[in-house]
């Protein structure tokens, strides 16, 4: 059995994919014994020659469709012969046997995962993990106007943020990022691989609180790694919109829908149709102060995309109610993919 299994998914990310290989390989420690799989989800292109011929040594796995993160990761782990699996992003770059070090670290520890300080491309820290908040009324927050409203009052009653931006040499959390996410195959074996009603995003949210329960997860502040977030959806949905806060557009759509349904999973009937009311409520005061904003803008001859964003918002609204009153409300098995 080897050490180690990284898991890497691809998607049309061949150039970043081969970045990553090229730092791993260089800054990985050459007495780990690990392996490297690459679980293509379709992507239509050259991917599997290029891998081949570039890297022959990594294990090619075709799913033949679309299948998001966490099936495709779920394939890989089914092909995976280490102790250890490691969920590796695409966009991310390896440096200073960052993976050796958080191996040993886990393997030396009670935890069952663990994941790694990461870094934006300036070198400034990146949210690497989180603790949970009842209800995870912090998913409300990027709601245009009425997020800003709900932050002040968070900031009022001096609600602990639930982000670990800069973690020390080690900092017990709830969940873990996914793109530098390393589980303990015994924890696995308890706990399931990763709920395939998710296509992506909150799917490893909702495996590290069933991961949680079996034991500790953390992240080992010594070891870094650097992650270039949202280039790989960013290129996947046609976007330039890098951030988790675009709610306009389809890949908003798809966090909106992904995160309602890990409320559901975690949280219950109650807390979806809490946050659904939300979302609901934000339509018409979105509509309003935006709309106020607007004309101002357009007075002082500025331009706008109010409109296109309103628009955007208010479609992708429509369209969270029809998946949660038609799907999630019944807790049966989808596959919620909205791209």
């Amino acid at each position: 059995m080897k050490d180690l299994s990284i898991i890497i998914v691809n998607y049309r990310s061949a150039a970043l994919i081969t970045d990553a290989l090229k730092g791993l390989f260089q800054h990985t420690d050459k007495t780990l014994d690990y392996e490297v799989i690459v679980v293509d989800n379709d992507s239509g292109d050259e991917s599997e020659i290029l891998f081949k011929e570039a890297f022959p040594q990594v294990i090619f796995h075709p799913m033949g469709y679309n299948a998001g993160f966490a099936r495709a990761n779920n394939a890989g782990m089914e092909l995976a012969n280490g102790k250890v699996f490691l969920l590796l992003n695409p966009d991310t770059l390896i440096h200073d046997n960052a993976i050796g070090l958080a191996y040993d670290q886990l393997q030396a520890s009670g935890h069952v995962a663990c994941g790694v300080q990461l870094l934006n491309a300036d070198g400034s820290e990146q949210i690497s993990g989180s603790h949970f908040m009842k209800g995870s009324l912090n998913l409300l927050l990027p709601l245009p106007y009425w997020g800003n409203f709900l932050r002040s009052i968070a900031f009022a009653m001096q609600v602990k943020k639930p982000h670990v931006l800069a973690a020390e040499k080690e900092v017990k959390v709830d969940w873990i990022s996914g793109a530098f996410l390393m589980v303990k195959r015994s924890a696995v074996d308890k706990a399931g691989k990763m709920d395939p009603d998710f296509f992506l995003y909150g799917e490893e949210v909702e495996w590290c609180n069933r991961l949680g329960k079996l034991g500790s997860l953390c992240i080992f502040g010594n070891a870094k790694i650097t992650h270039l977030m949202g280039e790989a959806i960013g290129d996947a949905t046609n976007t330039d919109d890098r951030s988790y806060s675009n709610l306009y557009d389809i890949k908003g759509l798809q966090l909106m829908v992904s995160n309602l349904l890990f409320v559901r999973k975690k949280w219950g009937l109650f807390w979806m149709l809490f946050h659904l009311a939300n979302y609901t409520w934000t339509i018409p005061v979105f509509g309003l102060l935006g709309g106020i904003q607007a004309l101002v803008c357009l007075s002082r001859g500025m331009k706008t995309n109010f409109l296109k964003r309103w628009t955007g918002f208010t479609f992708n609204v429509i369209e969270l109610i029809a998946y949660a009153t038609m799907r999630m409300m019944t807790g049966r098995p989808y596959f919620y993919k909205c791209f």
